[in-house]
């Protein structure tokens, strides 16, 4: 074990947050931590961090073991640049090179006694700067930042700049280049696109220590954790297995315990309904048989009946049918200032059709469902709504909201003909109840705007639903409840979102918004993931990125098609085969001069270590001369590597 928790309690107020909880995490264990929000997730990591005391219990983490953190809100050191921030979580190894090149200097100058003591160092500097993988330290800081969606130009953005999430994300960058024994993670898909969370699973997958994870991100967690640890009205329940075996698991408990309850409420009513009945006869006999059935009864231990958790309650319905055609765009392009969001794109939606827009960060994916609600105006081209079509928008910074209202007048004035009972009713199904219903809209979290945001959408009845990151603030329970009311709404779906598992559930076709156009993928995200890879080699954007379109039209093995429904000709497939085997030869080229490279280093390295070697001052130089020599070609090697391998 790495880490354990034992019998802790913690409480604010009479609001209890877990009692007597117990669980444990193994070296390079990844685990999960769920629940409802306000459950007490962060909570818990924060008593595990010492930045929030238990009230009882302990909290052991093993002896000599390291342990990092990322909170959902960070604090960067000011004045320095992004890539300031990464390099600082390998400031050791950076100030162990500048000795080991010092040492080299002053090689050159010593001799006899003196000379050995400094090779003495020098060589255990350079055995311990190896072992930590020094040489590739930034290259490992480079791919870590690129992972996490930042281009290189990007590097040397001052960190007082950027946003919030843009922060978090250099935050979990400082974090993973640390390595520390075990992770703790809040939220850390938050602010990351498809591709950044892709890699991230891959990195965690990979760790060699442990990590502890608190997410509502099912996809996520059912590739990378191994157990679920669950808080739930207090009581911490451990499963084993990703969160697709915890959700089956939990289910078939909690089916069993109703099951078992309501058996013994019938057993216990059917023993009450006998004795009552012997009680009648008020016979001596009859009498003495019900009050030994009495005390049978007073000694069965009662079951408790499972808890319910609140949840939202609602259906999504359109008021009348749209036309078959939902909207046509053409030639649509946007951009700010010389940045090119997308250009010339055309694209349909039919009544029905469940549309997901995925892309990296930054491409436009929310610019597009703006301009569609006329809250941005394009730059060129046109969009046009069909027959009866009924716009119902989902803001995901909830701009439709006003701060000043409550809860209740947000509702009431958007809906001036619902009664009172009426608005009661609808918010009480998003579980807003009692006084609760006159809050201040600024006054709440992002996950309570959500749901208020999904009470208009509701009583819009609109017959075509655009969406803007619909799940985010909103915890698993919730998007379960909310896919299963997008999967029964009869209209038409167009939504923005990076929730994989929310895109499986729901998407009948996706539009990947790449190189500054749309490409078509009919099916949902698995479909997408099947498509991309068959086709990468198929479909290669004049921008050389990586991300490979589909057609619905196209099968796997033909060349891709874009919206507009051009091939790429012959020719120029047969120009991008060309291309990709004169990269893989430089790759190829490149990997075998940085093993000949580091094997000579490593050779000089024990040529150092002999008698003869290091007695004699000239031969040391040489060689101190030939080694630095090798680290400078070997730091272009790396980068060369770097940009063929992507």
């Amino acid at each position: 074990m790495i880490l354990a928790c034992h019998n802790i309690d913690k409480s604010f107020g009479d609001r209890v947050i877990v009692r007597h909880g117990s669980f444990h995490i193994e070296e390079r264990e990844k685990a999960a931590l769920v629940g409802v929000n306000g459950a007490g997730k962060s909570t818990i990591l924060k008593m595990i961090m010492e930045e929030e005391p238990a009230d009882g219990g302990d909290i052991t983490l093993a002896r000599g073991k390291t342990i990092g953190y990322l909170a959902q809100r960070q604090d960067l050191l000011p004045g320095g640049t992004i890539y300031d921030e990464l390099r600082s979580a390998k400031a050791d190894i950076f100030e162990m090179e500048q000795r080991i090149r010092a040492i080299e200097l002053e090689l050159k100058s010593l001799s006899g006694a003196e000379l050995e003591s400094r090779l003495d160092t020098y060589n255990r500097l350079q055995s311990e700067f190896e072992s930590k993988n020094g040489y590739a330290c930034e290259s490992e800081i480079v791919g870590v930042l690129k992972g996490l969606g930042f281009a290189e130009e990007e590097f040397s953005k001052k960190t007082d700049t950027l946003s919030g999430g843009q922060k978090t994300r250099v935050a979990l960058g400082r974090l993973l280049l640390t390595n520390p024994d075990i992770l703790l993670l809040d939220e850390p898909t938050n602010h990351l696109d498809l591709n950044s969370i892709s890699w991230l699973e891959t990195y965690l997958i990979n760790y060699p220590g442990a990590v502890f994870i608190v997410s509502h991100d099912r996809y996520f967690l059912n590739r990378v954790v191994t157990k679920v640890i669950e808080i739930e009205n207090g009581e911490l329940r451990t499963y084993m297995g990703d969160y697709k075996a915890y959700s089956v698991k939990k289910q078939q408990i909690r089916d069993a315990r109703l099951k078992e309850y309501f058996n013994q409420q019938r057993e216990i009513r059917h023993q009450q309904a006998v004795i009552d009945k012997l009680k009648s006869f008020n016979r001596e006999k009859s009498i003495r048989r019900a009050e030994s059935r009495e005390k049978m009864l007073e000694k069965i231990t009662p079951v408790e009946k499972p808890v319910q958790t609140a949840e939202m309650h609602f259906t999504l319905e359109p008021s009348c049918v749209s036309g078959n055609d939902v909207l046509t765009v053409e030639h649509l392009s946007k951009q700010y200032g010389s940045q090119v969001l997308f250009r010339d794109v055309d694209f349909e939606i039919k009544r029905g059709e469940h549309v997901a827009v995925i892309g990296d960060n930054g491409t436009g994916k929310t610019t597009l469902l703006k301009i569609l609600n006329q809250a941005e105006q394009a730059d060129a081209g046109s969009f046009t709504l069909g027959a009866k079509v009924r716009i119902g928008y989902y803001d995901q910074e909830h701009h439709v909201l006003h701060d000043e209202k409550t809860i209740f007048e947000e509702i009431s004035d958007a809906y001036p003909t619902l009664t009172n009972t009426q608005i009661r009713s609808t918010l009480a199904a998003f579980q807003f109840t009692g006084d609760e219903v006159f809050q201040e809209i600024r006054s709440l979290s992002g996950g309570e705007k959500g749901r208020v945001s999904l009470a208009k959408l509701m009583l819009s009845e609109a017959n075509f639903l655009i969406l803007d990151e619909p799940t985010n603030h909103l915890d698993i329970a919730s998007k379960e409840i909310l896919e299963e009311a997008l999967n029964n709404y009869s209209g038409t779906l167009l939504y923005v979102s990076h929730d994989r598992y929310f895109i499986n559930s729901t998407a009948t076709r996706i539009l990947e918004l790449v190189n500054q156009t749309f490409v078509n993928y009919i099916g949902n995200y698995d479909y997408y993931l099947e498509k991309k890879e068959a086709l990468t080699q198929a479909y290669a954007p004049a921008s050389g990125s990586s991300s490979a379109p589909g057609s619905a039209s196209a099968p796997a093995d033909t060349a891709a098609e874009n919206t507009s429904g051009s091939k790429l000709s012959w020719q120029e497939q047969k120009e991008q085969q060309a291309k990709e085997r004169k990269r893989r030869n430089d790759l190829k080229k490149t990997e075998e001069e940085i093993s000949r490279l580091e094997e000579r280093n490593t050779q000089i390295d024990r040529e150092l270590t002999l008698e003869e070697v290091y007695s004699n001052s000239v031969r040391c130089q040489e060689l101190a001369a030939e080694r630095a020599a090798n680290e400078t070609r070997l730091e272009e090697l790396y980068e060369m590597w770097e940009t063929l391998a992507e």
